[in-house]
């Protein structure tokens, strides 16, 4: 058994992880538009459902308001439709024939506050997947001990090896997360 192939496995294992934190991140609503809010919309056009920025064009003219611009005139009301019945993000979309706009209400003390929660969740579970990836790291150490292919000192070195990459990525995440509670609390 080839303990660094073991190690980078870990590592891009962890790094995977945290870039998928990243991209949860993202979805969490800060009182402030961005096109990545919509990212998880998907849109009823053609007979099938399609995420919605395959079907338009999403931008942030303004602090507090989307717009998004359909590639076809004829998807504006199903796209409408798609934000509106999206309860996670509460929107109310308003659309001029041309353009679907959706004004981002402010957050109140209360959302923020949910917002937090949802975040530490996701943090959690993230967490969660790190230590699961430790934990496989570790078996296939025993059983590489057991099946005598590499001894119990280089063992223990590939545990400290793996828990160091697991507490880089873990306070990677922390930090990660510990700035978008701020960013979700600043008024």
């Amino acid at each position: 058994m080839d303990t660094n192939r073991l190690v980078s496995d870990t590592k891009a294992k962890l790094g995977s992880a945290t870039e998928h934190f990243k991209d949860e991140l993202k979805k969490l609503r800060t009182g402030r538009a961005h096109p990545g809010m919509l990212d998880n919309i998907m849109v009823e056009v053609y007979g099938q459902s399609m995420p919605l920025k395959a079907v338009a064009g999403i931008s942030a003219p303004e602090a507090t308001l989307l717009q998004i611009s359909p590639f076809d005139p004829a998807n504006l009301q199903a796209i409408s439709d798609a934000i509106r019945t999206n309860e996670a993000l509460g929107l109310n979309p308003a659309d001029d024939g041309r353009v679907v706009r959706v004004q981002i209400p402010p957050l109140t003390t209360e959302t923020r506050q949910s917002m937090v929660k949802v975040l530490n969740q996701k943090a959690e579970e993230c967490a969660v997947s790190m230590r699961n990836m430790r934990h496989e790291a570790f078996h296939q150490g025993e059983q590489a001990e057991k099946d005598k292919s590499i001894g119990k000192d280089e063992r223990f070195k590939l545990e400290k090896q793996i828990d160091d990459l697991l507490t880089q990525h873990k306070n990677r995440l922390d930090e990660l997360a510990r700035v978008k509670e701020q960013e979700i609390m600043t008024v």
